[in-house]
């Protein structure tokens, strides 16, 4: 538990400085983000802020992982960081056309999305082939699992690690957001890895932990840097690449809970303005506009939400604490 914590704060101190020494050569690179023409008009005096801030807690949880090598008695974890490192990249490439471009839209929908399957497809089978993954499936409260042939386990296993990837993506809207909901997100994987024994596999929820902390202090409103989909897409293949490596995908329902819903929001709001043609569900998709355009300030928008989080994620450990027992058995 100490080397753990150790991480955490390693991590902290390791963001917070790469922050400082970064954002100076971001802006003098012109790094900036451009608004988008549909998003509320008010974001307009965004424009221009830094982009790829996520180079921040992702260096510095890459640093903690490395320091902590001579100490790891099995190292699954470092598939989990190949996995969101090569998430991250498919975002940092999204930065740089934006960058480079000067729009706000980078790599294709298309790109992005035969990019992310194929990644998800080899670290799947490569936790399959390992023995970390089974091709069962946990069911969250009813402590049961359902047998699913492999090679239909692992196609379902990467519609859904795109979707928490894209889902936390999307969340990714507001100064303080994306990180603030990941951070309760991420002390519930490494509550879990300790519990179930696996102490190395914990270390990198807590250096995220650390690292997203110090993000913040750049990332609150009014935001000096965003984390780009380089920080947001890196974040996503480290949600569900834990929620894999421990083997209970499910429970992405309860601690991804703000992320999903941003997603249905849009995908509601999409599908009603179609069916009606031209009406609109909420205000503004996705949901956080939504509050935004019926007078919440971002900073409440960020503090309910990360509530929510946190609140979904106790419900989580509430569930797992009291089936730890039976995961040797399931087994």
């Amino acid at each position: 538990m100490t080397k753990i914590i150790v991480t955490g704060l390693i991590a902290c101190a390791l963001s917070g400085l790469i922050g400082f020494l970064l954002l100076p050569v971001l802006r003098a690179l012109k790094a900036g983000q451009s608004v988008r023409e549909i998003g509320p008009t008010w974001h307009n005096c965004k424009a221009g802020t830094p982009l790829m801030g996520g180079l921040m807690f992702i260096f510095a949880l890459v640093i903690c992982l490395l320091i902590a090598i001579p100490t790891m008695e099995e190292y699954s974890v470092f598939y989990v960081l190949a996995l969101s490192l090569c998430f991250g990249l498919v975002g940092f490439l999204d930065d740089f056309c934006k960058v480079k471009f000067k729009r706000d839209l980078g790599l294709t929908a298309l790109q992005k999305m035969l990019l992310q399957m194929a990644v998800s497809a080899i670290y799947l089978y490569v936790l399959y082939r390992k023995g970390i993954m089974t091709s069962a499936l946990l069911i969250p409260f009813f402590n049961v699992r359902v047998d699913i042939h492999p090679l239909l386990y692992i196609f379902f296993a990467m519609f859904v690690m795109v979707g928490c990837v894209n889902a936390v993506n999307l969340t990714d809207g507001l100064d303080g957001l994306c990180g603030s909901v990941t951070v309760p997100v991420m002390v519930f994987f490494t509550a879990a890895a300790v519990l179930l024994e696996k102490t190395d596999l914990a270390l990198m929820p807590a250096a995220l932990v650390g690292g997203l902390i110090a993000y913040l202090f750049y990332n609150w409103h009014p935001a000096k840097v965003f984390m780009g989909d380089t920080g947001s897409l890196f974040l996503g293949g480290a949600v569900c690449g834990l929620a894999f490596a421990l083997d209970m995908p499910l429970i992405l329902i309860l601690v991804g809970f703000v992320y999903i819903v941003e997603t249905l929001s849009d995908i509601i709001q999409v599908t009603y303005f179609k069916a009606t043609h031209g009406k609109r569900f909420f205000k503004m998709a996705p949901i956080h506009h939504h509050f935004e355009m019926s007078g919440w300030k971002e900073t409440k928008i960020v503090l309910v939400f990360t509530a929510v989080s946190a609140l979904m994620c106790v419900l989580a450990w509430i569930w797992l604490s009291g089936s730890a027992s039976c995961f040797t058995i399931l087994d």
